[in-house]
């Protein structure tokens, strides 16, 4: 069976850059595609301290570059550009890219998913207070007054590194109690720049030129406050980049890939890994066991061809 690749990955997150690394290990002709910059979502994290191996922690980026790296000296091709459509159909898949096209005997999808937005007409203001990355935007806000949307994990962790920068956070969170681990609550409650407001959504977000002020509603009591700000950072999860795969493989009703534990989609040959993909929990460290799985039984899946 003719093909340019022996596999294709399609994302360059941890789960791509893992799957890349064990391909290439394995002496497979193996192309890693993304159309951003490599490492995925987590190069902007700020700090990272729950990867094995990095008992002091790491920053996001230095992660991101050490994987991309380590996935390079085993001989894998790393190529920035965008997927236009896919076609599984047959044997070889084909992929067509903004530039050129490519076939492949096997597929493995790490699209990776984007910051969940709030929809109440935030886009006006992305870039003029609105944001989903602290680490990106945190400084601009040094002496202010920011909001933060979330209550998991990513939302704590970037609300205290805010308090680095602004003098106060508001950390506005629909329930009474957060779902982030328990280190993380603990490190939140402790910091005096925080003050939390519970059971609340944010309605709206208002100002001129730039972010004034956020209005938020109580779910319980329906009551609304206007809180003054000069910016607000969401977090209130993340919506899978698989809108050229409607159709093409099988995704479940909120649009990720639905894979079994071999990391087999519904088309054979076809892989899928990380955040994109139905999981229980979304992490480095998941991710990376992902790719590590999918790289492995693409490789068994061609060797059968």
């Amino acid at each position: 069976m003719a093909a340019d690749y022996d596999l294709v990955i399609i994302g360059a997150g941890p789960g791509g850059l893992t799957a890349g690394l064990y391909a290439g290990r394995a002496m497979m002709k193996v192309l890693v595609i993304e159309k951003t910059a490599p490492g995925g979502q987590v190069i902007v994290s700020d700090w990272i301290e729950n990867y094995p191996g990095f008992p002091d922690g790491i920053s996001g980026f230095d992660l991101g570059e050490k994987m991309k790296d380590h996935m390079l000296n085993f001989g894998a091709v790393l190529e920035t550009a965008e997927v236009k459509s896919v076609n599984f159909s047959s044997g070889i898949k084909t992929i067509e890219l903004s530039n050129r096209t490519i076939t492949a005997k096997s597929v493995i999808l790490a699209p990776g998913a984007a910051p969940r937005p709030l929809r109440i007409g935030e886009d006006k203001f992305i870039g003029k207070g609105v944001s989903f990355c602290a680490t990106c935007d945190a400084p601009f806000f040094k002496g202010k007054t920011v909001v933060a949307v979330g209550g998991g994990d990513t939302a704590v962790q970037e609300a205290i590194y805010l308090t680095k920068f602004a003098d106060k956070v508001y950390l506005v969170h629909r329930r009474d109690e957060l779902r982030a681990t328990k280190i993380l609550q603990d490190r939140a409650f402790a910091n005096d720049k925080i003050e939390f407001v519970w059971d609340s959504v944010v309605k709206s977000i208002d100002g001129f030129f730039s972010v004034e002020n956020v209005t938020v509603e109580n779910v319980k009591t329906q009551e609304t406050k206007t809180l003054a700000a000069n910016g607000c950072f969401v977090w209130i999860g993340v919506l899978p980049n698989t809108t050229f795969l409607e159709g093409i493989v099988e995704l479940d009703k909120a649009g990720f890939i639905i894979a079994d534990s071999d990391m087999a989609t519904s088309v054979k040959g076809v892989f899928a890994v990380g955040d994109a993909r139905v999981t229980p929990l979304r992490q480095i460290s998941t991710a990376v066991g992902d790719g590590a799985i999918a790289a492995i039984t693409a490789e068994h899946y061609i060797e059968n061809l």
